[in-house]
């Protein structure tokens, strides 16, 4: 009997691991390339070439506003939503229409930026970095919202991790890539090179279907009642009835609906706790390192490249995670997971510079933190409603990155009131108050997936 038993768990893990042999989550690894592409081009990339041509720190510190579009991408989110692109969104569709636009942008900008002398023209290169940033996000949009709609719930952690793993190749080749490249040729030849790259994700949306366009009856319900309203006013005009309605769609409705949930502030209050701790100790972990007395090479090798490694491999064992036991189970084990890989950090910081150590201790922290945003993100794509995907995914995964910024800064003065020991101690301490609540939510507002009719 028990032979049987572990013949059919057995078979049912495999199962659930043929989910990435699916097409709609295979092509997410091309789409997570192209999302990843663009960002060290106007961070880790573009401060060095910065750099190299004597640009003053003080200047490349303000390129670090790059950054901007990313947080606050949900601004314009609505209208990459429900707006659509003359002539190509009738042949494409929504969706693919402005993956096109953005990718094609992005192409044109980055060789531009590769173009410019930031010596001379230092104003003309932050326009054209902000520029690839701000289409770059736009992309960010279309790509998540994509994602969302092709993938059925149960394999949103296996589409999690497939995206995150194209990802990190996409910002592998823009970085160490580029900085390779640049060593043999030109800065203008390298990102001319990193545009042609960007052909990738253009490719891949051209192969692959649209989305089918879905209308929740939550959203239908919204603009039912925002339709007999602006009826009842006929002296608004039928053209300022219009672009009401279409207001109220694309923006109120998003967040309207989200609202109208039952524990909606306990949500995005679990947002903001779940990686809480991970983060903590993540923003300290360079500094911890030197402290140690490690080189720069072994934390290169170490916790950049065995990390990577780790890390990819986490988030397709969460992937797996999520389809055989579901996205709050995932939850909790992940978290559990995340929160005890922190006291490795106190264990190196008892060992001292010891490589292994160093190595468990990475190995174990990027595992744990590769399944946790699997099936993290599986969650945020959980709760997005199919009528606003764009809108509502780019709200709370800016709500996540700006709560993360915001609350992984104390960090560095906690670090400098107690000894590492006891900081990491702390940082563990620190998931509980997230796993709680997802454990009181559980209970008291049983999560029904809002992609459900």
């Amino acid at each position: 009997m028990k032979r049987y038993t572990a013949k059919r768990a057995g078979r049912q893990w495999l199962d659930a691991c043929r989910v990435y042999a699916d097409r709609r989550v295979l092509s997410l690894l091309f789409f997570g390339f192209s999302s990843g592409l663009p960002l060290a081009l106007t961070f880790g990339t573009l401060s060095l070439w910065l750099a190299e041509v004597g640009v003053s720190k003080t200047t490349i510190g303000l390129f670090a506003l790059m950054g901007v579009p990313y947080t606050f991408k949900f601004l314009w989110s609505p209208v990459v939503d429900r707006a659509d692109i003359p002539y190509l969104g009738r042949r494409l569709g929504r969706r693919r229409s402005w993956a096109v636009v953005t990718q094609t942008a992005l192409m044109v900008t980055i060789t531009g930026l590769g173009a410019t002398d930031p010596v001379a023209q230092p104003g003309v290169t932050a326009i054209l970095a902000l520029l690839v940033a701000f289409f770059s996000a736009t992309q960010d949009i279309v790509i998540d919202a994509y994602r969302v709609e092709i993938l059925e719930e149960r394999q949103y952690g296996a589409g999690a991790a497939t995206i995150v793993l194209g990802y990190r190749l996409g910002m592998l080749v823009s970085g160490a890539g580029a900085l390779y490249l640049a060593s043999f040729v030109s800065w203008y030849a390298t990102y001319g090179l990193m545009a042609v790259l960007m052909s990738v994700g253009l490719v891949t949306v051209l192969v692959n279907p649209e989305p089918a366009v879905r209308q929740s009856r939550e959203s239908a319900e919204q603009e039912a009642r925002i339709a007999r309203y602006l009826e009842a006013r006929p002296h608004l005009g039928s053209k300022w009835a219009r672009v009401a309605a279409w207001v109220y769609g694309a923006v109120v409705g998003p967040f309207a609906e989200f609202m109208s949930r039952r524990g909606w502030v306990l949500v995005l209050l679990f947002i903001l706790l779940y990686k809480f701790g991970d983060a903590l100790a993540g923003v300290m972990g360079n500094p911890f390192y030197v402290e140690l007395g490690f080189t720069k090479i072994q934390i290169a090798s170490i916790s950049k490249a065995f990390g990577l490694a780790a890390t990819i491999f986490g988030g397709i064992v969460g992937g797996v995670l999520v389809s055989r036991i579901g996205i709050i189970k995932s939850l909790v084990v992940c978290g559990i997971l995340q929160m005890v890989s922190n006291l490795m950090f106190a264990l190196l910081a008892v060992v001292g510079a010891d490589s292994v150590v160093l190595s468990l201790t990475i190995a174990v922290e990027n595992l744990s933190g590769g399944m946790g945003t699997a099936a993290f993100v599986a969650y945020l794509s959980s709760l997005c409603n199919v009528a606003y995907t764009a809108t509502q995914y780019a709200l709370l995964s800016s709500f996540m990155a700006f709560g993360r910024t915001l609350l992984s800064s104390s960090g560095g003065w906690l670090a400098d009131q107690m000894d590492w020991v006891s900081f990491f101690v702390l940082t563990t301490a620190a998931a509980i108050p997230g796993l709680i609540l997802l454990l009181w939510m559980t209970k008291r507002f049983p999560q029904v997936s809002p992609k459900a009719p």
